[in-house]
């Protein structure tokens, strides 16, 4: 392999703003900010979400109503436009 090609290879303190969780991971991403974890001084990188505020991991799943959007829509729009005809059923 050659020399001086590869990035640095390290271990980064990630944090979540939305619920303040931190973690540590390996990372190349390269930052300006560093952060102190358990005593110890990290790259810090901040982050939106992470599997402890994302909704797939939490269980708190929005349900969408998709039926409600399209007769809002045909309500709105109705038949201009369309090139199917609307079901009157």
């Amino acid at each position: 392999m050659k020399a001086d090609i590869h990035p640095d290879y390290r271990e980064v303190l990630f944090h979540d703003l939305s619920c303040d969780f931190k973690f540590i991971t390996r990372s190349t991403i390269q930052t300006r900010e560093t952060g102190t974890y358990e005593g110890k001084d990290y790259p810090l990188v901040k982050i939106e979400v992470s599997s402890e505020s994302h909704p797939f991991f939490t269980g708190q799943h929005k349900i969408v109503d998709t039926a409600g959007r399209v007769e809002k829509f045909r309500q709105k729009f109705g038949k201009v436009g369309s090139k199917t005809a609307v079901s009157q059923g």
